[in-house]
Parts: structure tokens; sequence; C-alpha cells
């Protein structure tokens, strides 16, 4: 019986990292698995952007129909790097998200 390639056994699970807090799940069941923890960073890196977007958007919530506009837009760029994301991970690829990518480098665990 052939061997999975570690990106063939996390494929299944790793795109699960861009999905705000369902991250537990590689987290849990793969996290020593290198791809599996490329995307588990990247998914926080993700993750913490979202909340600090949030936070910014009550206070752009105070701007009359702009806030909201600036709001929405940030949160439709948020949405792409998430899709984009899934996509890498479920093809086996580790790229970097854009804009984001560079600072899950930074996580260590």
């Amino acid at each position: 019986m052939e061997e999975k390639s570690p990106i063939e056994e996390a494929k299944g699970i790793a795109w699960l990292s861009y999905l705000g807090i369902l991250i537990i799940l590689p987290i849990l069941l793969q996290k020593d698995n290198p791809f599996t923890k490329f995307h588990i960073k990247q998914g926080l890196v993700l993750l913490v952007a979202t909340v600090i977007w949030s936070i910014a958007g009550f206070i752009l919530s105070l701007i009359p129909v702009l806030g909201f506009l600036i709001y929405f837009i940030g949160w439709l760029f948020l949405l792409a790097l998430s899709i984009v994301g899934i996509v890498n991970a479920i093809q086996g690829k580790e790229k970097e998200l854009p804009f984001l990518g560079k600072y899950a480098e930074k996580i260590n665990f």
C-alpha cells in the first residue's frame, strides 16, 4: 500500500484553517504536519485580521454611509483572502496570502 505524502494527507483538513473558529480542528488533528501547520499559521493571521477589522467596523459605524462602505469593502477583502487560502490548501499549495501572509512566518508553535 502506497503511503500518502504529508500534503496529500493534510489537504482534506488544512482548508478549515481559513474558516474562523474551525481552525481548531486542524490545530487539534494535524498540527504536526508541516503543510497543515503552514495553513494554520496563515489562518491565524487571517482570524486576527478579521477580529481587528470587526473592532474597526464598530468605530467606522460612527461615520454614516461612508463608514459602512469602507467596512464592507474591507470585509469583502478578508473574504477573498479566505477563499484564496482555501483554494491553495485544497490544491496542495503553500502560497502566502497577499498582504497578510508575511506575518504568519513569525508565528511559532
